[in-house]
């Protein structure tokens, strides 16, 4: 009688301690982004991504979960779709107390704003290349997961290099945009030694290419705007998909296109099949039933640096993750090859871009001989010798 006394005990007490258990700790991480916005010139074989960057965050936080459930920690995006005229300010007082990081698919302009007005929020950008964020407008509660335009151009000048098409002929089109791109590639072509030797603007307004006959005047005017002499490749800057992609096998001379359009360096690409990134292609495909994008990617990866953090630091406190992140054993698997971290003096995270065609992966740099002191990945974007960010 005695023993069952004593046994009956032994469970209640188990029961209780169960039910006193402690709850998993809940991590808060805000997404804003703008609508859906459909390109100026689409083609036929465009994907239409609807919630590019707040799919990708969506499935990082599914992989943040699968992990956390190991240390009691339970990761909760909150994402909010803010209209261009909309107030972002508001959308941000309108997150979670406890949300301390941000990922983010906007402007350079608005983010710079939105980092300034709240320094106590950790702002991950998951969509602007803009060099100056990471340079003289830097702030030290901002992050990039996305590359800068700087880390593209010299993955994109690295792979010339390795193909000895040194004499780029460069093509400029209408938007700012295509201007910081342009300012991107000419610093790349200085640092590792190639030569512009033709630099144009596109201004032609062609007629809709969609139509019957539409390639008619293309024929005809790309042939007699190439014709400036010899060159290796042609670089194009049309980040606005404008005219980029009817340069392709028009040209005066059979030359490859590269940049913008044609062989593109991206911090992701549905091609790249390597280093296990078909199994997180094919994860976004069954949720998502598109492709993975560069902003999609660049936010997944945002969201799963938060995760690897708090898992790695056994933490739940915004603090100490945002310190851990920034931190020297910080490393972060993004199926590219090579852990990634985030460089301690603009909050870039250094990683590999892919060199890729429409259908294959062609290269990824850093190249094979591009040598760095401490981290080849260093090789591509404002190393910190050369970095106007002062944190």
């Amino acid at each position: 009688m005695l023993a069952l006394a004593i046994a009956a005990l032994a469970v209640a007490a188990g029961t209780g301690s169960t039910s006193c258990a402690a709850q998993p700790a809940i991590i808060a991480i805000g997404y804003i982004g703008h609508p859906y916005v459909p390109p100026p010139n689409p083609y036929p074989l465009d994907d239409t991504a609807q919630n590019e960057g707040l799919d990708g965050a969506q499935l990082g936080i599914d992989d943040d979960n699968g992990t956390g459930r190991f240390t009691g920690q339970t990761f909760e995006l909150d994402p909010i779709i803010v209209r261009p005229e909309a107030d972002v300010d508001a959308a941000i007082l309108s997150l979670k107390e406890n949300t301390r990081f941000i990922v983010t698919n906007l402007p350079a302009a608005e983010l710079l704003h939105a980092a300034k007005q709240f320094p106590n929020r950790v702002f991950i950008n998951a969509g602007s290349t803009d060099d100056a964020l990471r340079g003289a407008e830097c702030l030290r509660n901002m992050l990039h997961t996305i590359p800068s335009r700087a880390m593209l151009t010299d993955g994109l000048a690295q792979y010339l290099a390795t193909k000895k098409w040194q004499h780029w002929f460069l093509v400029v089109g209408p938007a700012a945009d295509d201007e910081l791109y342009a300012a991107a590639a000419t610093r790349s072509a200085a640092k590792f030694g190639a030569n512009i030797i033709a630099q144009k603007r596109w201004t032609f307004q062609t007629a809709n290419t969609h139509a019957d006959t539409g390639h008619v005047t293309l024929q005809t005017e790309i042939p007699a705007f190439t014709r400036v002499g010899d060159y290796d490749v042609l670089v194009v800057a049309d980040e606005q998909r404008t005219f980029g992609e009817e340069l392709a096998d028009r040209t005066f001379l059979p030359r490859p296109v590269v940049g913008t359009q044609g062989l593109v360096a991206t911090g992701w690409s549905p091609v790249n099949e390597e280093w296990g990134a078909l199994q997180l292609q094919d994860r976004f495909m069954r949720k998502f039933h598109r492709h993975m994008t560069a902003r999609d990617y660049a936010a997944w990866l945002a969201v799963r640096a938060v995760g690897e953090a708090a898992v790695r630091s056994r933490s739940s406190d915004g603090e100490t993750v945002a310190k851990y992140m920034r931190g020297s054993e910080f490393l972060v698997s993004g199926f590219k090859g090579q852990g990634q971290s985030f460089r301690h003096w603009n909050g870039q995270m250094r990683q590999p871009i892919l060199i890729a065609g429409p259908r294959i992966l062609v290269s990824a740099s850093p190249q094979p001989g591009f040598l760095h002191q401490r981290n080849v990945l260093d090789t591509l974007g404002f190393d910190e010798h050369e970095s106007q960010c002062k944190l």
